[in-house]
């Protein structure tokens, strides 16, 4: 029976069970990471509108200085972050190899007479070095890039509530566009996947046999053999890369637009007179658009990976 892929990922989790203590500092890095990365626009904001716009030098210095160690806490809980999830990913494989193997050492040889041993290296090898990911790329930075984008929502709102529903508006969008190419690009990768595996079996299988293969004189036909599968396994890819190519554009472009609205609608108010728009307002915003439709346009490529 095939199984969910909640179900899947749960399994995966169990092999994480060892690596407690890690798990927790990678979250609460992950928590960290947001609250620092949402924190930074909010602190452009004040420089230029508490301290640029007044011409306070001493604040400015002080207040600059302050950003700086922010910056540095950031950065530096971006490396920690890094390294752990990595080194779990790494971990949790390793695991997960060793059970994988001793599992089919004790298959029946009848196991080996039906299926592939090219098929059995790559579900041993690269399939399951792409476990690692779901640690370093996939599970974690979901929950960081969620927690981000709400928390930089929650600081938009609070800082011009005005300004803050041109960019609600355009989210829809951007979320429509990621839902479909996450549809797309699950299928393009599952093909992916075969494509690997059927061009690895097929390389070990003649190289094993290569004997045979000379023996019965079927170098030829087995080289247009392998032209094909070769063709099919870059056919999967380049539809792969088509869907990209598509869908980061549109992301791009919902994210200028909506960039462009905020600053004609918030410059237009501040020439006006309207002081519930700040120059500083501005400032910030141009940032936290980006960190709010950056991370959700990657997000489907990450719930690929998972």
């Amino acid at each position: 029976m095939k199984q969910t892929k909640s179900s899947t990922l749960k399994k995966v989790m169990q092999f994480a069970k060892p690596y407690k203590s890690k798990m927790f500092w990678v979250v609460l890095t992950v928590i960290t990471l947001s609250v620092f990365g949402a924190v930074r626009p909010y602190m452009v904001k004040n420089v230029v509108d508490v301290y640029i716009e007044t011409k306070d030098l001493n604040g400015l210095n002080i207040y600059v200085l302050l950003m700086a160690l922010v910056l540095i806490l950031e950065v530096s809980s971006q490396f920690f972050f890094t390294y752990v999830a990595s080194w779990l990913g790494q971990n949790i494989i390793k695991d997960i190899r060793t059970n994988l193997f001793n599992k089919m050492l004790k298959f029946r040889l009848s196991y080996f007479d039906n299926e592939p041993v090219g098929k059995l290296i790559t579900r041993n090898v690269s399939d399951i070095e792409n476990i690692a990911s779901i640690f370093s790329q996939g599970l974690f930075m979901i929950v960081g890039d969620v927690l981000k984008m709400l928390v930089v929502l929650g600081i938009m709102i609070w800082m011009n509530w005005r300004l803050t529903i041109i960019v609600i508006i355009a989210m829809p969008v951007l979320l429509y566009a990621t839902r479909i190419f996450q549809k797309h690009m699950k299928v393009a990768f599952e093909e992916v996947r075969l494509q690997v595996a059927n061009l690895n079996t097929f390389v070990q299988e003649r190289l094993t046999g290569m004997k045979i293969v000379q023996l019965f004189n079927r170098e030829d036909i087995e080289y247009d053999n392998f032209k094909k599968i070769n063709q099919k396994h870059n056919d999967a890819w380049q539809k792969n890369i088509l869907y990209n190519s598509i869908f980061f554009p549109i992301a791009d472009i919902v994210s200028s637009v909506t960039l462009g609205c905020v600053i004609i609608y918030g410059g237009f108010t501040i020439v006006q007179g309207d002081n519930l728009t700040t120059t500083g307002d501005l400032f910030g915003y141009t940032m936290m658009i980006s960190m709010l439709f950056n991370p959700l346009r990657q997000i489907a490529d990450k719930f690929n990976v998972m």
